[in-house]
């Protein structure tokens, strides 16, 4: 879908998307939908050192504890072999019971989308991006910054449906014109209509989660086993750092364990205010808080599907503000996926950006922290594209223009081949000392597929690039947003499931919707 267009006009169309050098038009063809990370996993520090990180982890969940807000939660770790004590809600977990979790939490989870190519499967050494997820805030270039409204949230679903680069669909912005005790139904209608990639949940407490359950089984047609069989949606867990597991997250990780969905489990460490200043502190803690709550999904339903994940940057010191794309934020990408590897799940990390517009210091940090998600090996790439001021806003220029990144990210994930075809040596032979390969057979051959077209970049020199108007990348990126909207229709939708989950809506939000628990 997202493999045409150059630095004009067009938006992309729905290009070939099986593996392979071109398709029977002669359009490139590449698989955008099934990424394998090509490259061997960095190390920042050495095996030793990071069996004493995973080894300080669990002394701490042994000696120090996490503190468990939610009843339920307690009685499952006291169950498994916890000490708990209900009047602090201090829980101490032993290394026995993380190692049992992570010998059952599944190291391969297939998750299923609205149609069978939309299947995510995640395990090590695959590479899946989401654009930035749960901002308050939206912008573009046309409209300005703004609290993020339910038109926002469509649109922005369009976009990444759209991009064949972007495998799961993140709750991208916060549409604040809808209560919450609604806005699940609202979010997931848009999922379910405009899109047919994994969808999201909140968790913001069993009511809103049942619903959403309910929605997606029904308007995806699935049966209660088919549905429990394997994840058809997924969740970030974040816990509450230091040492704290709230009462919706713990009751989301119960939630979705039990209903056979993916939590993806996100402790937010930033060095120097959540965390130790050190990488080594803030990653230690955060793989702490990680096992504590992937063994909380391993106690609800053994074998639930979970993932591993870490989001640690640090602050600016002077200012106390996060900051992402630094040095730092890269060494604790690359110490985490060291950590992850060691449990053997799939693993969830992030890019990011602090910038407050779409500049040259939004491209360099989010670049340089999806480099670090790449070099260590992460499964799950979230806040890939769009995100800026810290995740307060998702932009829609940035969105197209770091879509841009990834799909070169994607291109090199297909691998170069170094066959007899392509080592050309009757092309070499064919050109003589001084010449040129434009017009050789193994060139005309090749040249309309040979390379990826860039959807957003502009080649063209300065003089040609000034008779187009002298447009900058977000300005072209603002013309590529407009005719995607315009143009792309996204999947089709059975008439009979869209009146049944319409009917629902109505009749949930007139006996009051679902309130979110705190």
């Amino acid at each position: 879908m997202d493999q045409s267009a150059g630095g004009g006009r067009r938006a992309g169309g729905r290009r070939g998307r099986r593996s392979g050098a071109a398709s029977d038009t002669g359009k490139r063809s590449v698989d955008y939908r099934n990424l394998r990370n090509p490259f061997e996993p960095m190390a920042l520090f050495s095996d030793d050192r990071i069996a004493a990180l995973h080894g300080a982890a669990l002394q701490g969940l042994e000696d120090l504890g996490i503190k468990v807000l939610l009843p339920e939660a307690r009685a499952l770790f006291r169950a498994g072999g916890a000490i708990v004590d209900d009047d602090s809600g201090m829980v101490r977990i032993g290394r026995d019971m993380v190692e049992a979790a992570l010998d059952t939490a599944p190291k391969t989870i297939i998750c299923r989308g609205g149609q069978p190519d939309r299947d995510v499967t995640l395990e090590l050494g695959r590479l899946v991006f989401q654009p930035g997820a749960g901002a308050p805030h939206a912008t573009d270039r046309l409209r300005g910054r703004r609290p993020g409204t339910a038109s926002d949230y469509r649109e922005l679903v369009r976009l990444t449906q759209h991009f064949d680069v972007f495998q799961m669909m993140p709750p991208l912005i916060e549409p604040q014109d809808v209560p919450l005790h609604l806005r699940h139904y609202d979010t997931m209608q848009s999922q379910l209509t405009l899109s047919d990639k994994l969808p999201s949940v909140y968790a913001r407490g069993t009511p809103q989660v049942a619903e959403c359950f309910e929605m997606l089984r029904d308007f995806r047609g699935l049966s209660d086993a088919e549905f429990t069989a394997c994840p058809h949606s997924y969740t970030i867990i974040n816990t509450n750092s230091p040492r704290t597991l709230d009462m919706p997250m713990a009751q989301g990780l119960i939630d979705f364990a039990r209903a056979g969905q993916l939590a993806v489990v996100t402790p937010f460490t930033l060095m120097g205010a959540m965390a130790p200043i050190t990488v080594a502190g803030a990653v230690t803690l955060s793989h702490l808080e990680a096992l504590a709550a992937i063994t909380l999904t391993q106690l609800a339903r053994p074998g639930a599907p979970v993932c591993y994940g870490t989001f640690t940057s640090n602050v600016d010191m002077r200012s106390g503000a996060p900051a992402f794309g630094t040095p730092a934020h890269f060494q604790a990408t690359v110490a985490a996926g060291q950590l992850a590897r060691l449990t053997g799940l799939p693993w969830r990390s992030a890019a990011g950006s602090a910038a407050n517009l779409n500049d040259v210091q939004a491209a360099n940090e989010n670049q340089f922290g999806l480099w670090g998600c790449l070099m260590a090996g992460a499964t799950v790439v979230v806040h890939s594209a769009g995100w800026l001021e810290g995740g307060l806003t998702v932009s829609y220029e940035k969105l197209i223009t770091d879509a841009e990144v990834l799909n070169m990210i994607a291109e090199l994930c297909a691998g170069a081949q170094a066959g007899a075809s392509e080592i050309g040596f009757d092309a070499i032979a064919e050109v003589q000392p001084g010449g040129h390969f434009f017009a050789t057979a193994q060139t005309l051959d090749r040249y309309a597929t040979a390379f990826y077209q860039p959807i957003v970049h502009d080649y063209a020199n300065f003089g040609t690039w000034t008779d187009r108007g002298a447009q900058d990348a977000s300005a072209r990126a603002t013309r590529l947003w407009q005719d995607i909207l315009a143009s792309d229709a996204g999947p089709a939708v059975d008439g009979d499931r869209l009146e049944g989950l319409q009917n629902y809506i109505a009749r949930r939000t007139a006996l009051g919707g679902a309130a979110p628990e705190s």
